[in-house]
């Protein structure tokens, strides 16, 4: 693939991109814009390539998962060294700005703190396959895990969150907590 079928490929895959960006840096919108930055440029360098071997979705989902880790690293240890040192730490959570933003409902507001409890490789597999309609094979190879994994941390996810929104049962009906609920999907 030449880098203008390449650069065409990444601007249609850059909203889901980000969002997934988003997910990783844990809603931190700067910090997801940064690491977007940092992925381009490794492609751009040729320090990430793109060799064929799956989706070129899965593979991009991949580099941009392994530098939000590097990147949370290393502000983790900035963290620590400037703690160490006396300075103060810059912030890591959301703003409420933020946290308003993103959060329009109540239920919306309900489900997103119920996601950020989930251990990171279960909200990982649960936004991958909800949200960028990844199969449990694209989502072992993003994650860097055997399909087995992914599958297990997907549906222990789904079950934690279940557990935490209060539903007990798996149903199609449109309910909540027994109450109808004509709003949900």
């Amino acid at each position: 693939m030449d880098i203008a079928e390449l650069k065409a490929e990444l601007e249609k895959l850059h909203g889901s991109s980000f969002g997934w960006a988003l997910s990783c840096c844990r809603r931190d919108r700067e910090m997801a814009e940064e690491v977007m930055q940092m992925v381009y440029l490794k492609i751009l360098e040729g320090k990430a390539r793109y060799r064929g071997d799956s989706s070129l979705k899965t593979w991009l989902f991949s580099v941009i998962r392994k530098t939000a880790i590097t990147e949370h690293r290393k502000r983790i240890l900035r963290l620590v060294r400037f703690a160490s040192e006396g300075q103060p730490a810059e912030p890591v959570s959301l703003t409420i700005g933020q946290a308003k933003a993103l959060e329009k409902s109540e239920e919306q507001k309900r489900f997103q703190q119920a996601l950020r409890k989930l251990p990171t490789r279960q909200r990982e597999a649960l936004h991958l396959v909800f949200y960028e309609d990844a199969s449990l094979s694209e989502v072992a190879k993003v994650m860097g895990i055997s399909i087995g994994a992914a599958r297990t941390h997907y549906e222990r996810g789904k079950k934690r969150l279940r557990e935490s929104l209060g539903k007990t049962e798996m149903t199609y009906e449109i309910s909540w907590r027994g109450k109808e609920n004509p709003g949900a999907v």
